[in-house]
Parts: C-alpha cells; sequence; structure tokens
C-alpha cells in the first residue's frame, strides 16, 4: 500500500475506458445501396426511376380529378340510335353461292347532351345475316349539336359470294317462307366530343342494330310491317 499516490486518497477507480470507436460512413457504392438524392448516378439509376414513377402517378392523379370535374360540370348523357324505317328491294341467295341484296336504312341519331356536341368524323354500316358479312356503305361526316336528332339515310346494295352454315341456311329458308329476313345492321364510328372549345380524343363505339325486315315485293308477309328499332350501343 505504500505504492499509492497520495492525489488519490487511498481509493480504487478500476482501469481506464477505452475511447469510443468511430463509425466508418461508406459512400458511393460501398454502401450496397442507394441512400440519397446524390448517389442517383452510382446506384443503377434506381432513385432516377423513382422519381419518373412519382411524376407519372402524379400526372394520372391530375388527368383524373380532371376527368371528373369535366364529368361533373357537363353530365354527358349516352347517344341514342334507332333504325326508324327499313326496305329490302332484294335478299336472294342463288345456286352459285351469289346473295343479291338491296336494303335502304334510315336512322335517327340523338344526342341528349346540353353542354356536349359530337363530331361524327366516320360512319361505316355493315349488313350481316347471321355471321356472315354481306354488304356494308358509308355516311359523310357531320357534326351533331346539343340536344339534337339527326337522321341518317343509306343503302347496301350489291352481290357478294356468301356460304352459309346448317344453321344459317336453315334460317334463311324461313325467311323465305316469311317473307321476313333477320338481318342485322351493324355501325363502326370514329366520333369526338366537344366541350366548350375542347374537343376530345377519338373514340370508337359498336352500335348493333337486329332487325326484321319484311322483303317489299314478298306476298306473304300477312301485312307485316317494319318496327321502329332501337339499337345497341357499346363504347
Amino acid at each position: 500500500m505504500g505504492d499509492r499516490q497520495p492525489h488519490l486518497n487511498g481509493a480504487y477507480y478500476g482501469p481506464s475506458i477505452p475511447p469510443p470507436t468511430k463509425t466508418s460512413h461508406s459512400h458511393g457504392r460501398r454502401g450496397g445501396g442507394c441512400c440519397c438524392l446524390g448517389d442517383c448516378l452510382g446506384c443503377c439509376g434506381c432513385c432516377i426511376l423513382s422519381v419518373i414513377f412519382n411524376i407519372l402517378i402524379t400526372l394520372a392523379i391530375v388527368v383524373g380529378i380532371a376527368a371528373l370535374i369535366i364529368w361533373l360540370i357537363f353530365r354527358p348523357n349516352a347517344i341514342k340510335f334507332h333504325v326508324t324505317d327499313a326496305k329490302l328491294t332484294q335478299f336472294t341467295l342463288g345456286t352459285d353461292n351469289n346473295l343479291r341484296y338491296n336494303l335502304d336504312l334510315n336512322f335517327t341519331i340523338r344526342n341528349p347532351n346540353r353542354r356536349i356536341g359530337v363530331y361524327y368524323d366516320q360512319i361505316e354500316v355493315r349488313g350481316y345475316y347471321g355471321d356472315q358479312r354481306f354488304g356494308a356503305s358509308n355516311v359523310s361526316p357531320f357534326y351533331q349539336g346539343h340536344k339534337n336528332t339527326t337522321v341518317v339515310g343509306t343503302n347496301i346494295a350489291g352481290q357478294v359470294l356468301v356460304v352459309l352454315n346448317g344453321g344459317d341456311r336453315r334460317d334463311l329458308d324461313e325467311d323465305v317462307k316469311s317473307g321476313i329476313y333477320r338481318i342485322d345492321a351493324k355501325l363502326r364510328l370514329k366520333i369526338r366530343f366537344k366541350f366548350g372549345l375542347i374537343k376530345s380524343w377519338k373514340f370508337k363505339p359498336k352500335i348493333r342494330c337486329d332487325l326484321k325486315v319484311p322483303l317489299s315485293s314478298s306476298n306473304t308477309t300477312s301485312g307485316f310491317q317494319f318496327q321502329r328499332t332501337k339499337c345497341d350501343v357499346d363504347f
């Protein structure tokens, strides 16, 4: 005990505590991943992709909100299509499988919207019997104003080679006997909507009209007359 130092007053304080070790911070690729915007160029561009993704999400949200606002302001209603008159003067399938046809159709197109106009850039009317397309015609483009009903007429005439399957052939035999033909008119459209000064992109709705049309020269229709027919609209 004689070697004690006088200034310690005989107390024992134990071994000295070593200083804390310094923690090294990795930079660039040494850390094994992306950690900040400054490392974007050094970590496979993941930060850049993240920024682009966030921008795209933001744009999608803005476009969605704008579309919702436009819808709430204008409240668009579906356009309505009807076949108001149909006249069939020829529908004959020869032994050579050549179908000769002559069909007149009148449509009404109703735009019920108060603030929306419609550009009909293309209207193609196709005639079908069963699954077989037999003819087509085009209607001239036009613009339809607000709350407007437009009457459109077209003629599908000519001859074409048609091979009917068993079921369609039986249907045709029945239609020949009755003088009433089950014909489908399908419309292929390219339209744009006008909201004030704003014009939308092009839509391509599909219109289908299931018709029963009497043959004008037939004496077996028992006075059957064509009935106004509503068409199905698929946007």
